[in-house]
Order: C-alpha cells, then structure tokens, then sequence
C-alpha cells in the first residue's frame, strides 16, 4: 500500500524528501512561518502554502486512517470480516470509498428492508433480482403467512429488500454520483407569503442553475434563504437519467420479475438511494463553497493586515458623530493615549468654530503629524471640517475605514487596556493606532467582525477560525515584531509563542524594562528552547546593541555572519552599514551539512536592509468634496474611490457615500478575467464611474471602463 506521504507528495507533485521532511518538522511542533523561512535546505524552500497543504492533506488522512480502523474494527466483531473485505477497506483511498464498502455492515434503525425479512421474504426478492422467474406472482404465494396475508404483501416486501439492495450497491451509488456531478441542478423557489419578507433574496425565488457552475456565493446566498425559511431548494439532476442510468445496473430482461425490478429501482431512488446522494452533494457543495469563501476572506484579510502603515508619528484621531458629538483623543508615537476630549462641530449644535479652533490648538500642543478620521456616520463631515483650518504645520489627513473599532473597543482587551475610559474613547484610539500600524491594531479584533469576508457566517466557524488564524500568524511573522513595543495580542501571533507566553513576555517587559537582546528571551517564564527557537528570529529590537537582534536573521545564524565579518576583518555592523565589504563576501564559502545557499541568501539580504518592513507606506487618499450621500450620485459620474472589499463577483468600492458601490467583475477591466483579485488590491485608489444608483435599496453599480 502506497504510504501517506507518497499519496501527498504525488497530489501536490513534490519530492517525496520534502514531504517526509515537513512531516517531521511539523510534528515537532515547528509553526508554518518557521518552516517556510528557517528550514528551507530541510524542505527545499517549499512556501507557506506548499506547507499548508502538507499539513492540511496529512491531517485529512490520519482521520481516514482512524475511521478505517474503525470499520474494520466493527466489521470483525459482527464475525463477518472476510479477508476479501479487509483487503477492499486497506486499499479504499477515500472516506466516500470506505463508507460505501461499510454500508452494508453499518447498524441501522430498523428499516422496511429489515422488516420484510423478518417475515422470510429475503428468498423471494433474490429469485426476483435473478430475474428468470417469469410468473413471481405464483412463487410469491409460497411466502403467504400471517405476517404476509396476500401476494401483494410479498412483492412488496421483497422490493423493500431489492431497494435497499440497490441503495448499498457501490456500483449503483457511484453511477448515482457521476450522474449528479454533470448533471445535478440547483433548483430554488420561494415558500408561499414570503416574497415580500424576502425581497432581497428575489433572485433566488424561481431560479434553477448546474450545480458544477453555480459560484459558491450564490450556492451559500440560497442556503442562507433557505436556513431563514424564505426558500427551498433541491440539488437533483434529470429523474428519467438516473432511471436509466439504474436499470443498465440492475435490469437483465424484460419480464415481470424485471418489471418488479424497475418498481424497486424507482423506489430506491426516491426514497433511500436519491436522498442519500442528495445529502451527500449538498454537503460536499457547502464544504467547497465555504472553502472557496474562505479563501476569498483570507485573502482579503491577508491584504487588509499588511496595509501600508503611517508609522511612528503623532497622531489626532476622530471618530465622529452627530448628537453625541465627535470623540477625539491624540497619541503618541508608540500609540500611546495623551488626551482625549469631545467636540460638537455638527448638528444639532453645531459648535463648528470651537471644534476647529480646538483641534488646531491640540495639533500644536502635542506636535500632531497626522489625523486620522473614522469613515462611519459624519465622517466626510468631519473630513471637510479638518480640510477647512489653516495649520502651521504640514498635517496629513486619513479616513480610516473603522470596521471593527466598536467591537475592539467592547472588548475584554480593549477594557483591560483602558479601564478608566469608555468605549467612545477606546474607539478613537483603535481608529489613530490602526493609522499607524494596521496590522498591530486589527489582531486584536475578530477577523470576522472586519468586514472584507464573504457569508462568514454561513460558512464551517472552525474551518474558518483555523484558516483566519493561520493568515494572521503568517503576517505577523512576515512583518515582524517589535519586542519592546508590541501588545500580548500582537505577540501571541508570533511563531511558537501563543496568548500565554505573550502574557509572559510582557510582564516581563513590564517587572525589568526593555529586553537588551534577543539573548534575554531565554529569562522569561516557561520560553524553553523550542519556543526560543521558534519565535527569536520574528522578533526585533531596534535598540539592541548587536544590530542582527533588529533582523530576521536567526540566532542561530549569527555565528555565520560573525564568520563573514572576521573574514574581512570587520564587524557585522559594518557589513550592514558598508555595501562594498557584502560585495566581498561569497557565500559559497559558508556552506556546510545544515546550512545552504538559500539561507545564506536570506541572510545577505538581511544584511543589505536589516528589519525591513515588507509594507508600503500610507498614502492619504480624497474622495470627491461634491459627493456626501447616495442622493448627490448621478448615472456617468467619474469619481475617485478605494477598494473596501473584494469578491468572486467583483469588488465593492468606497466612494465616499457611506454605501459602497459594486464593481461586477464584468465591469473590472476591457478584457476577460475569472478573478477580480488578479487586477485588483484591497485599498487601492482608483477611477470609476457610477453605471446604477438604486436609492430605495441603497445599491450602486460601479464600472472601472471609464471610455
């Protein structure tokens, strides 16, 4: 039999070395970020992904081993495990495979099958399978007893049997799965009294699409109707092609023991065989829909958490409002809160020139650099409000899409961060601070309560929660952290620490003062070697007497680069500092049994641009100043707008109106494209121009085909 690791490395079509050498490493507790950039001789410098789908794929199989086991287990304590059936259930190479050999074997609820031979007539629906039987109507009268008074009893006993027959027939079950694989379709219609309640999901009232071509998210929008009691739905292919497809299996003559036969097959199909199969295509078409979901929202997310940051400048940051006024609070270069206050600049009181004269004086006194605006209610108010004061100074202005801002600020952490403030207050912060480092703000909310998923409600919670976790851990770890300044949620993230060794490092910070060196890991509570390992090379300390501590290189490469250093008679700061002496270096020289080119590789660039952040900067975007509201958009309008969310449909766009509008894929560019993620970036400034306004269900149809 062919092992684990030979089905995965032919799946994924990689050297059956790197299989067995991820493996290991994954089960000694190595992270996925570490793997993919540490141990890149060990796997041949597989990524992130190639490691996932290791991983995931090895897991998958280990479940198929365990439940293998499982039914050969139960099979062998009914008595009935020939050798034949256990070689069949070793060599099944899937669950459908084995579930369809168990079938037969599985304990049931009593069935109309079990029934009928109970009463005897299990003799009577082989002679009828056989089919040469050309009068079973007489044979059937040799079954009579008290349980069966008449000849109809019989037969109809003995089709219970034959149904089930069928039903447990690998043969037939896997004809009945081609068939709906081509040909099922996915058939919606409303329930009676609820078109109107239902108004949004009318596309969905009398509609029939190929469930091979459906997109998940409409299969996942049908789901959802159905779950709210609006629709109803079916995933059935043609009846009289699976009859068909049936009677080439069981049928061999034309006689009325054939006839019973086709009655049985009939049966079977609506009452056992179909609706099993059904189940089957409706669960595996919600398992790929949620994963094709889930990838949309990781990916999304992905871009969401490496937005360029402003950085370590001053900030001002508004989340605005009307009645209750506009919450405002400045913060330090680290995010640090200095003061926090409210203003009223809108109705109903409207206090507008004490609201300017106010954030002007506060940009002076706390040497302000930029001022971030959240983009919820009032806030293009408030944008052109903070536009209108004339500064001494040059101050950038954001708006800052606040998805997210009030559940960090209800939150436990938000709460333990702030206990003397309200939630206004923590709201304003999360809104400055997720201006100057997105990533670092944004791992304290709820992925799904950030707003660039597709149904995440709708879709496996565990599969999307494990998924989530994984995209945040590896952009924590690409960008890396800085050890000093990052919260315990921010540090959980990193490779091998997790929420308690976060805790950890942090109290330690907090009872010793910054850490000196990435040396100085190794005093904090319970950081044993594996974790060190794991987490020293994602961690950086710009303050650090030796600068590799401020790298991505890995403590356990820094004798490495000493080497290099002492080959050219110099230090490793001056390697960083000098590009001609990195010019004398061939790292060729540098290899040995555990080290090769790819990590010297690593290390050169690190070398050439030491703790580099992989992010762009921010740069400040402007929405139309003639367009507040829906009401002010007209069809042919050209307006400037951002990328908010991205889907398998096309792409949701802010253009400053507090509704996005949609850009169908359609719509996108000039020529075809099957993924609008190939042309477009979530928070990218571009053109579009208005195709659709529908005020009543607040709906606007954009198009980035400006001619």
């Amino acid at each position: 039999m062919i092992s684990h690791l030979q089905l995965i490395a032919q799946q994924f079509s990689l050297p059956l070395k790197s299989v067995e050498s991820t493996i290991r490493l994954l089960e000694s507790g190595a992270s996925i970020p570490f793997i993919s950039r540490y141990r890149k001789e060990q796997t041949g410098s597989l990524d992130e992904v190639q490691i996932e789908n290791i991983q995931s794929q090895w897991h998958h199989l280990a479940e198929t081993h365990k439940r293998r086991e499982f039914i050969i287990q139960t099979i062998q304590e009914q008595g009935k495990l020939t050798d034949d059936l256990k070689s069949r259930l070793e060599k099944a190479s899937s669950l459908t495979e084995l579930e369809d050999i168990y079938l037969p074997y599985k304990p049931k609820r009593k069935t109309r099958a079990a029934a009928a031979i109970e009463k005897g007539l299990e003799p009577l629906a082989k002679i009828i399978m056989m089919q040469f039987e050309k009068d079973p109507q007489a044979k059937a009268e040799n079954f009579l007893t008290a349980e069966v008074p008449t000849i109809a009893d019989a037969l109809k006993g003995a089709r219970d049997i034959i149904a089930e027959w069928i039903n447990e027939n690998e043969s037939a079950r896997n004809t009945l799965r081609k068939i709906y694989s081509r040909e099922a379709i996915v058939q919606a219609s409303v329930m009676a009294g609820k078109e109107e309640v239902g108004i949004k999901y009318k596309d969905y009232f009398n509609s029939q699409e190929a469930l091979r071509k459906i997109p998940s998210h409409r299969l996942l929008a049908i789901r959802r109707a159905e779950e709210e009691g609006i629709i109803s739905f079916s995933i059935t292919p043609p009846e009289e092609n699976v009859l068909q497809a049936l009677s080439v299996l069981f049928v061999k003559g034309d006689n009325e023991s054939a006839n019973l036969v086709r009655l049985a097959i009939k049966d079977s199909y609506k009452r056992l065989l179909g609706p099993s199969i059904e189940t089957e295509f409706r669960m595996s078409s919600k398992e790929k829909a949620d994963q094709e979901a889930i990838r949309v929202f990781a990916e999304n997310l992905r871009q969401l958490l490496l937005s360029p940051p402003l950085g370590n400048k001053r900030v001002l940051a508004l989340d605005p409002g009307y009645r209750s006024g506009c919450k405002l609070v400045c913060l330090d270069e680290q995010g640090k809160l200095l003061h926090n206050e409210t203003i009223f600049p809108h109705k109903p009181q409207e206090q507008t020139a004490q609201a300017m004269s106010k954030i002007n004086t506060l940009v002076q006194q706390y040497k302000i650099d930029a001022i971030a605006i959240g983009d919820g209610t009032a806030g293009r108010e408030t944008e052109f409000l903070i536009k209108k004061i004339k500064f001494n100074k040059d101050v950038q202005v954001f708006i800052v899409n606040e998805d997210g801002a009030s559940v960090y600020s209800a939150s436990e952490a938000a709460r333990e961060e702030f206990p003397s403030y309200d939630v206004t207050v923590r709201g304003a912060v999360s809104i400055g601070r997720r201006l100057m480092d997105p990533l670092a703000e944004l791992v304290k909310i709820d992925p799904k309560a950030i707003g660039v998923g597709q149904y995440q409600h709708d879709v496996d919670q565990q599969m999307l929660k494990e998924n989530l976790d994984r995209v945040v851990q590896s952009c924590v770890n690409k960008v890396g952290v800085d050890l000093n300044r990052a919260s315990k949620h921010l540090l959980s993230y990193v490779s091998g620490l997790g929420p308690q060794l976060a805790q950890n490092l942090v109290e330690y910070r907090d009872q010793n003062g910054p850490f000196q060196s990435r040396e100085d890991l190794k005093k904090v509570n319970r950081m044993g070697e594996k974790a060190y390992e794991q987490c020293a090379g994602f961690l950086r300390i710009p303050e650090a007497l030796n600068p590799l501590d401020n790298s991505a290189v890995h403590p356990e490469s820094y004798p490495i680069v000493v080497k290099m250093a002492n080959d050219l008679s110099c230090t490793p700061a001056d390697l960083i500092t000098n590009p001609d002496l990195r010019k004398n270096i061939v790292i060729g020289n540098y290899t040995d049994e555990k080290i090769g080119l790819p990590t010297l590789s690593d290390i050169m660039n690190e070398l050439s641009k030491p703790g580099r952040d992989p992010r762009n900067k921010a740069k400040v975007f402007e929405f139309s100043r003639d367009i507040q509201s829906i009401e002010d958009l007209r069809v042919g309008m050209t307006l400037p707008g951002i990328v908010s969310n991205i889907t398998n449909f096309g792409a949701f766009v802010d253009i400053g109106v507090k509704q996005d509008g949609l850009v169908h894929i359609s719509q996108i560019a000039d020529k075809f494209i099957s993924n609008p993620a190939d042309v477009l970036k979530l928070n990218q400034h571009l053109q579009v121009k208005v195709l659709e306004i529908d005020i009543p269900r607040k709906r606007i149809q954009l198009s980035m085909k400006l001619n």
